[in-house]
C-alpha cells in the first residue's frame, strides 16, 4: 500500500543518514527514514565507531593497569579479564546510543520505516519488511553506507576469517590475530587485541601503514606500536589463506619472496566498499564511477532527478564526521540554503594509542602540488600535561605556507590527539596562520600548548625545546 507522501525519505540512519533527516525535520519537511536494521544508527553507532571505541577504552584500561600503573606508584593485585563483561559494556554503550537516536526521531517527528529499501522512481520508495510499503515523495537521500571490502582467496566465515564486524565481539581471545590492512581499522582493531593479549601481526601491501595521512608521522606511530608489542610487515600482500582445524594459515608475498604465517584469527581489513546493493540504481540512471561511489553534483545530486546521495557511498573519506555534514548541506540545499562542507578542514583520527589525528594537507601532498612550505613540530616529551600523564611518545607538526602563512595541514601523534585536533580544525576552516595559533593563549599545563608550540617552531621560535 502507498504511504502518504513526505518530503523527504532518507534510506539509512547511519550517522549521515539520521542527521539528514532531523536536520530537514527542522526545516519543516517530513521526513521518513528507511533503515533495514533492528536498530538505528547504522554501522557507525552498530559494528563501527561506537563499539570499537568502547572496546579501545575498556582495552586501555586493562593495558594500562598490567603495564603503565607500576610507574605512577601504583601496584595492583591478581588483574584478571572478564572478557564477557567487557563486551557486555560495549553492547550496553551501542544500545544506549541507538536507543537515543530513536529518541531523537521521536522527538523530531522523523518517521522509522523499518525495511529494506528499493528506489521505484524517483518519487517512490519500496520498502521491504514485515509490512511492506511504498513512500511517496519528491525528494530521496541515499545514505547507505559502506561495507567490509573480502578478499576472493580469503572469503569471510565469520569465525577464522573475519571483518571488522566480527572482531568487535570476539568470544576468546585469539592466540595469534593476523590483520590484513594497516589503516584505522587494522590498526585499532590490532591494539584492542593485543593490549588484551593477542600476538598480533599487521601486514600492509604499501611501504607504510596508514596510507594517505602524513609518512613521518606514521613512522611515529608505528614506532610507539611496535614498543607496545604490535609487529608489522610492510610492502607485503597476501596470496592464499587456507583454514586449518587450529587457525588459518596464509601466504604472503613481499616482491619476489614468498613465505607462510599461521594465526588463530585472520582479520581481514583493506578498507570498504560503497553499500548500495538491491537499490536499483542503474534502472534509474544513476550514474556511478569507476569504484562504484555514486556521483554528485555540489549540491549532492546524482544523475536522477529528485535523487540526492551522501556518505561513504560518494567519494572522499569515509568518515563518519563527512557523512553528517554532507547530509546536513544537502538537505540544507534542498531547502534553498547555502548549504556547505569545507573538505580541507575535514579531520581524520586513528584511535590508537597514542592517537594520530590529522587534518588538512600532508607534507606529501604539499610536495606533489609544488607548494612552498615551512614546517615546525613539538615533542609531547617537551610537554608538561604529557609528562605528568606519562604519554610523552609523538609529536605535534605544523604545516604553513611560506609566503603567507596560512596554516596547510596540522598532524598529532600523541595523547588525546583525537581532541587537541578540534582546535586546529577550527584553526583551517577560518583561514588561521601559524602566527595566529602561536600567539592564541593557551592554559597550562595542557596538551594543547604543543599545538601552539609547533605553530610558533614554523617561525623557528618554540619556547620549551
Amino acid at each position: 500500500m502507498a504511504q502518504a507522501p513526505y518530503d523527504l525519505v532518507v534510506i539509512g540512519s547511519g550517522p549521515g543518514g539520521y542527521i539528514a533527516a532531523i536536520r530537514a525535520a527542522q526545516l519543516g519537511m517530513r521526513v521518513a527514514c528507511v533503515e533495514k536494521d533492528a536498530s538505528l544508527g547504522g554501522t557507525c553507532l552498530n559494528i563501527g565507531c561506537i563499539p570499537s571505541k568502547a572496546l579501545l577504552e575498556s582495552s586501555e584500561h586493562y593495558f594500562a593497569v598490567t603495564h603503565r600503573l607500576p610507574a605512577h606508584g601504583i601496584v595492583a593485585g591478581d588483574v584478571r579479564l572478564d572478557l564477557a563483561k567487557l563486551l557486555a559494556r560495549k553492547d550496553a554503550v551501542v544500545k544506549t546510543i541507538t536507543r537515543g537516536v530513536a529518541g531523537l526521531f521521536k522527538k523530531h517527528a522523523v518517521t522509522w520505516v523499518r525495511g529494506a529499501a528499493r528506489i521505484a522512481a524517483a518519487d517512490r520508495v519500496e520498502v521491504r519488511g514485515s509490512e511492506p510499503q511504498t513512500l511517496e515523495t519528491p525528494r530521496i537521500l541515499i545514505a547507505t553506507g559502506s561495507a567490509p571490502i573480502e578478499l576472493p582467496m580469503a572469503p569471510f566465515d565469520g569465525t577464522q576469517i573475519i571483518s571488522s564486524t566480527e572482531a568487535l565481539a570476539l568470544a576468546t581471545i585469539p592466540k595469534r590475530l593476523l590483520v590484513i590492512g594497516g589503516g584505522a581499522i587494522g590498526l585499532e582493531m590490532g591494539s584492542v587485541w593485543s593490549r588484551l593479549g593477542a600476538e598480533v601481526l599487521i601486514v600492509e601491501m604499501l611501504d607504510r601503514i596508514v596510507p594517505g595521512m602524513d609518512r613521518q608521522m606514521g613512522k611515529l606511530l608505528q614506532r610507539s606500536l611496535e614498543r607496545q608489542g604490535l609487529r608489522f610487515r610492510l610492502g607485503t600482500t597476501l596470496k592464499a589463506a587456507a583454514k586449518t582445524p587450529q587457525g588459518v594459515t596464509v601466504t604472503l608475498a613481499s616482491g619476489d619472496t614468498e613465505s607462510q604465517e599461521t594465526c588463530t584469527v585472520l582479520l581481514v581489513a583493506v578498507g570498504r566498499r560503497p553499500y548500495t546493493d538491491s537499490l536499483g540504481l542503474a534502472e534509474l540512471g544513476v550514474r556511478v564511477d569507476a569504484r562504484g561511489r555514486i556521483v554528485v553534483d555540489e549540491r549532492f545530486a546524482t544523475s536522477a532527478p529528485s535523487i540526492y546521495a551522501i556518505g561513504d557511498v560518494i567519494a572522499g573519506p569515509m568518515l563518519a564526521h563527512k557523512a553528517e555534514e554532507e547530509g546536513v548541506a544537502a538537505v540544507e540545499h534542498m531547502a534553498g540554503l547555502p548549504g556547505h562542507v569545507n573538505y580541507a578542514a575535514i579531520p581524520n583520527v586513528v584511535y590508537t594509542n597514542p592517537e594520530f589525528a590529522s587534518v588538512g594537507l600532508s607534507e606529501e601532498d604539499c610536495k606533489d602540488r609544488g607548494l612552498a612550505i615551512r614546517v615546525g613540530a613539538f615533542p609531547f616529551a617537551a610537554n608538561g600535561r604529557a609528562r605528568g600523564m606519562g604519554e610523552t611518545d609523538g609529536q605535534v607538526k605544523v604545516i604553513a605556507d611560506a609566503a603567507t602563512d596560512r596554516v596547510l595541514g596540522i598532524h598529532i601523534v600523541g595523547p588525546h590527539a583525537s581532541d587537541v585536533i578540534a582546535e586546529a580544525a577550527l584553526a583551517m576552516e577560518f583561514d588561521a596562520s601559524a602566527e595566529d595559533i602561536g600567539r592564541a593563549v593557551h592554559a597550562h599545563p595542557t596538551l594543547a600548548e604543543a599545538l601552539k608550540e609547533a605553530a610558533l617552531a614554523v617561525d623557528g621560535r618554540p619556547l620549551n625545546i
